[in-house]
């Protein structure tokens, strides 16, 4: 049960209970672990109450080691954005004012990737096609995806924000031409969606995929590989967790993962990165916040984009 909302959490949910730049974190690497692939696997983490874990196996085993540890994980996910207003403030906890630096990123982002992975797309010669994964009120749908495909799929669990962005995104309430749409609205959890085969040029998983378990997150990219059009590709936009290991909220039942951890992630899913940029002009007490383009192909080169800005640990927000 996941795919929540536009923005699962920046810091810790936008919670203000977090912990002070001045917890002392240390986080434990077994230096004798011979595969350099499982490198993030084995570092450590911590979790919301100021628990430390000595790797991602141990949390992993404790919070979801059994089926019905599993499914109280993904209804507690659920239940608490089911608690939350449906609103652009709502969904990005209280930090409705970072959407602008948000959407205006992302979309340099995606233009780089339409004029790179699909030319055909500027000249109107090919029918575009994007899914939004947990979508929330289809923020990102009406300020970004629209404008750029022809059609638009919503996935997102949390039912009130879903009907949002149905009403959000009515003809009526769309400033473009008859030409693009948001097709179809999906009520279903992220680790229970299969996509239909080769609908998608573009799947755009943002600020949800931390709900997932590893195992979870795997199988969804697996199965979503279907969805994907020649030449389409994964968008993934999600928190980084500083250090090379993670950080669980026990509250909303989330993890943010450090870039070692996705890109582990990454390779146990036959993924590929064609793309990487930072997010820049972020408030410094937040997570810091990257992208990824990913293909089912081995790209020819990886295009990386360097930030200034650097990763935080969780902090209080005042």
């Amino acid at each position: 049960m996941l795919a929540i909302k536009g923005f699962t959490f920046l810091g810790f949910g936008s919670k203000d209970l977090n912990f002070s730049r001045t917890h002392k974190t240390h986080f434990s690497f077994n230096k004798t672990q011979k595969n350099p692939g499982r490198i993030s696997m084995e570092k450590g983490g911590l979790d919301s109450d100021g628990r430390e874990f000595k790797t991602a196996e141990e949390m992993w085993r404790e919070e979801v080691g059994d089926e019905s540890k599993k499914t109280e994980w993904y209804k507690e996910g659920v239940g608490y954005w089911e608690g939350v207003e449906a609103s652009t403030d709502g969904v990005l906890g209280g930090f409705g004012h970072v959407s602008e630096a948000d959407i205006r990123d992302s979309e340099a982002f995606l233009n780089g990737l339409l004029s790179e992975v699909l030319p055909n797309a500027a000249n109107g010669q090919r029918h575009l096609v994007a899914l939004d994964c947990g979508s929330g009120i289809g923020r990102i749908t009406k300020n970004l995806l629209i404008r750029y495909f022809n059609e638009v799929d919503l996935l997102e669990p949390v039912t009130h924000f879903l009907e949002t962005a149905r009403e959000s995104l009515a003809p009526e309430n769309l400033m473009v031409s008859d030409m693009h749409k948001a097709t179809n609205f999906f009520c279903v959890p992220l680790q229970e969606f299969t996509p239909e085969a080769g609908r998608y040029d573009i799947i755009w998983v943002q600020w949800c995929i931390g709900h997932l378990t590893d195992d979870d997150f795997v199988s969804f990219f697996t199965r979503a590989k279907v969805g994907l059009k020649p030449g389409g590709l994964f968008v993934l936009k999600e928190n980084i967790a500083r250090t090379g290991g993670f950080v669980l909220d026990k509250e909303d039942r989330s993890i943010t993962r450090s870039d070692l951890y996705f890109k582990e992630l990454f390779r146990q899913c036959g993924l590929h990165l064609h793309r990487i940029k930072d997010q820049n002009g972020w408030p410094k007490e937040l997570f810091a916040v990257k992208m990824y383009a990913l293909t089912t192909d081995l790209p020819k080169k990886v295009h990386r984009t360097r930030s200034k800005v650097q990763a935080n640990r969780p902090a209080i927000i005042k």
